[in-house]
């Protein structure tokens, strides 16, 4: 084989390997050969699945679920024992944690410990801001999504969660506002994390600082759904709740700013595009219902004999 022939041969074998990686639609002009979403498939069939995350929620087909009740957060308050490790996986930024944190309620069987949180985020094109949420509220994408990664208890890791369908995410929408300053000391840690494989540790903080007030969380969304990256693994329960984050267009912007895929080349609109929701359904909890289903049926004896007497 001659020299040429074997530049060919090295191009051909590097383009089938790059082939196989996957990646995001924005980073398709620096690494043509990678597979961005309409493609992951490829890299995993279960991405081709049919009940695939995100999707769009039109709010007025979501179906009333009494039995999503609100959630029990066990410490949540808390600060953790342990650091928390801080890294750059290539595709966002995720913070690893001890897994006391735990979830119960809600509509879950059982109780799940928080593994891990990371973030979606859009881009900034021509002096305006992207938004780069992955799940939609009736075609309207927020600002960025918060995930944070929940597993059965009875479950050692993450590997055997996914293989039992046992993962639960708890998704927030975030949105521009105020500044957020239970966000800063997170944020200040992105530059020490630029790149891929990048890697930190940081003092823990409450995960309840992260995310909305407990008693702004009794409205949300729930439906079955998948992991949002390949292997877009299934059977994973999804709740998004209504009440959003509030970060400043600023503190939105250190995640493009600071953060990239490769050294040259920012992580911006690092979401998944909707999926189809076939034949699924998405419930919603019903915090506004002034009595419980069972309280009211209670109440009907006491309103039919009411009833009557006016009659009379």
């Amino acid at each position: 084989m001659g020299p040429f022939q074997s530049l060919v041969l090295l191009s051909f074998l590097s383009t089938a390997a790059a082939s196989e990686e996957w990646c995001y639609a924005s980073q398709l002009c620096h690494n043509p050969g990678c597979r961005d979403p309409r493609n992951w498939f490829v890299v995993n069939k279960e991405c081709g699945g049919k009940t695939q995350s995100p999707i769009n929620i039109v709010t007025n087909k979501v179906e009333t679920d009494w039995n999503l009740t609100p959630f029990k957060f066990e410490n949540y308050q808390n600060v953790q024992e342990n650091k928390w490790i801080l890294k750059n996986t290539g595709h966002s930024v995720q913070v690893d944690l001890d897994e006391s944190a735990k979830i119960s309620s809600g509509g879950l069987e059982t109780t799940y410990r928080a593994v891990q949180f990371h973030f979606h985020w859009g881009s900034n094109h021509s002096h305006e801001t992207a938004p780069g949420s992955e799940h939609t509220i009736d075609g309207e994408r927020y600002a960025m999504e918060l995930h944070i990664v929940h597993i059965k208890d009875q479950h050692k890791d993450i590997g055997e969660a996914l293989s039992n369908n046992g993962v639960a995410v708890l998704g927030f929408f975030i949105q521009t506002g105020d500044e957020n300053k239970d966000y800063n000391n997170l944020i200040s840690k992105f530059q020490d994390v630029p790149y891929h494989g990048n890697k930190t540790e940081m003092a823990s903080l409450p995960l309840s600082s992260f995310i909305p007030k407990e008693e702004d969380l009794s409205e949300y969304y729930r439906y079955n759904g998948s992991l949002t990256t390949p292997g877009c693994s299934e059977g994973v329960i999804w709740t998004l709740f209504k009440e959003p984050i509030i970060l400043s267009s600023t503190q939105v912007q250190e995640f493009w700013m600071k953060l990239y895929f490769n050294k040259d080349l920012p992580m911006e609109d690092n979401f998944r595009p909707v999926q189809s929701l076939g034949a699924r359904t998405v419930y919603k909890s019903d915090s506004n219902a002034l009595l419980p289903r069972a309280k009211t049926l209670l109440l009907l004896p006491v309103a039919s004999y009411l009833l009557l007497s006016f009659t009379q």
